[in-house]
C-alpha cells in the first residue's frame, strides 16, 4: 500500500498526536527510563532481548486493554525490583503548531486491586482505561501476530475488535458488558447440573443483555469491515490487496435483517439453547464465536494457505489501511511496529517509511540492524536500547 495511492487527500488528514516524553518505572526490564522526543517517528535499535519491545508494550498501555502482549497487570512489574507496582507516563501533544501537551499516566499503583490499573488524563483520575480510547488511538504489529492467520479465531477476533474500537470508542464497553452477561448465564446453567434451578426471569434478563450488546457489537464490526474494505480497494502498491469478511451468526443475520429483529431472534436462539449450552458449559452461538476471514486479493487464496511472507504483507496492508482511516477521521494513531522491516525488501521498506511520513503519525519501529532504516534518514529520531537503558543515538 503506497502512500501516494492510499493518501490522495493527505492535506485533509488530521495532525497526529505525538509522544513528547515517555517515562517508565519498574516496568519489565526497566527500573526507570525516560525518553525526550521531538515528534518525529522513533527508531529503537539494539540486540535481541535488550528491551525494545518492552518500550512498545509500555506505549500500548496508553490504549485500553492489556497491552500488545495481552499480559496481566502484575506480569509487567519489574522482576527482582522489590516493587509490586509499575507506571507509564507520557506527555502528548498535537503535531500542529501550538498544540497543548496533555499528560497521561497509567499503571498498577500501591493500594489498587491486583488486576485494575489506574489511569490519569490531564491530572484527572479516570473511572476506567476505556477513557483512553477517546483521546488516543494506538495500533501495533508484532512478530507474535505473524501467526494470526494460522491460529484459531480468538486471535483474529481480538485483532479486529481492536480495529473496530478505533472507529467506535464504545465497542470495548459493549464487549465487556456482553462478556459479563455471557459468563453469568453460563454460571447459572452450570449450577443447574448440580440441581440448583436458575431463576428463569434472571436468565431472560441475561439473554436480553447478551442480545442487546451482541447485536451492537456485530453491527459495529460490520461497519468497521466496510470501512477497511473500502480503504484496501485503494491498494496498488507493493503490499497485497487483502479481501476481508466476517463469519458469525449475528454478522450474517445483519446482512439481510434489521438489527431490532436480529436482537429478537438471538434472544430466542439463546432461550432455546439453554439445555445444549448447559451441557457444553458455555454459549455456543454469539459474537464471541465470530471470525475474521482474509484472502489474498490477487490470488484469492485464503491467508492461512499463503506463504509466511505473503501473510506478513497482508497483515501490514490491513494495519496501514486502518491507520489511514483513523487519520482521515481526525485521530491519526500511534503506530507500534515491532521487528516489522527485517522481513521486507528494500522496495517495501521504502513504501512503508513514505506512508508513515505522509500520514504524519508518530511510528515507533524496532530492529537489531540500524541500516534497515537508512531510507528514513533524518525523518526519524534514533535511540539505542541496552538492557534496562535507552539513550538518544545522536547524543
Amino acid at each position: 500500500m503506497l502512500a501516494q495511492t492510499v493518501l490522495p487527500h493527505a492535506s485533509g488528514l488530521a495532525s497526529a498526536m505525538a509522544v513528547r516524553w515517555l517515562k517508565v518505572t519498574d516496568f519489565r526490564c526497566y527500573a526507570q527510563a525516560r525518553m525526550d522526543l521531538d515528534g518525529r517517528p522513533v527508531v529503537l535499535t539494539g540486540e535481541n532481548g535488550a528491551g525494545k519491545t518492552n518500550l512498545l508494550e509500555a506505549l500500548s498501555f496508553l490504549a485500553p486493554g492489556r497491552g500488545l502482549r495481552w499480559a496481566r497487570l502484575s506480569e509487567v512489574t519489574r522482576i527482582g525490583g522489590g516493587a509490586s507496582v509499575w507506571s507509564v507516563a507520557a506527555s502528548l501533544s498535537s503535531q500542529q503548531a501550538g498544540g497543548v501537551p496533555t499528560r497521561i499516566s497509567t499503571g498498577l499503583l500501591a493500594g489498587t486491586a491486583a488486576e485494575r490499573r489506574t489511569v490519569r488524563i490531564g491530572g484527572e483520575t479516570q473511572s476506567s482505561s476505556a477513557a483512553l480510547a477517546q483521546f488516543l488511538s494506538v495500533i501495533w504489529l508484532t512478530p507474535d501476530m505473524d501467526r494470526l492467520f494460522a491460529e484459531g479465531a480468538t486471535a483474529r477476533r481480538g485483532f479486529f475488535d481492536r480495529v473496530t474500537q478505533g472507529f467506535d470508542a464504545g465497542h470495548g464497553k459493549r464487549l465487556n458488558a456482553y462478556e459479563r452477561a455471557r459468563q453469568e448465564r453460563s454460571r447459572l446453567l452450570r449450577e443447574e447440573l448440580s440441581g440448583h434451578r436458575a431463576d428463569p426471569s434472571w436468565l431472560d434478563a441475561l439473554e436480553a443483555a447478551m442480545a442487546e450488546h451482541g447485536v451492537a457489537i456485530a453491527a459495529s464490526r460490520c461497519e468497521a469491515l466496510q470501512r477497511i474494505s473500502r480503504a484496501l480497494e485503494a491498494n496498488s502498491g507493493p503490499f497485497p490487496h487483502a479481501l476481508l469478511a466476517l463469519d458469525g451468526l449475528l454478522e450474517d443475520m445483519l446482512a439481510s435483517t434489521p438489527a431490532v429483529d436480529v436482537e429478537d431472534n438471538y434472544r430466542a436462539i439463546l432461550a432455546a439453547a439453554r439445555r445444549r449450552d448447559r451441557e457444553a458449559g458455555r454459549a455456543l452461538e454469539g459474537p464471541h464465536r465470530s471470525d475474521l476471514l482474509v484472502w489474498h486479493g490477487e490470488t484469492r487464496m485464503p491467508a492461512g494457505d499463503c506463504s509466511t511472507g505473503q501473510q506478513k504483507a497482508l497483515l501490514i496492508s490491513i494495519v496501514l489501511a486502518n491507520a489511514w482511516l483513523l487519520a482521515e477521521g481526525g485521530a491519526a494513531p500511534l503506530l507500534l511496529l515491532d521487528e516489522v522491516v527485517a522481513h521486507l525488501d528494500a522496495k517495501r521498506r521504502t513504501a512503508l517509511y513514505d506512508f508513515i511520513c505522509q500520514l504524519g503519525a508518530q511510528a515507533w519501529m524496532t530492529g537489531t540492524d540500524k541500516s534497515l532504516f537508512e531510507a528514513m534518514g533524518a525523518r526519524a529520531q534514533y535511540f539505542t536500547v541496552t538492557h534496562g537503558a535507552v539513550r538518544d543515538a545522536a547524543a
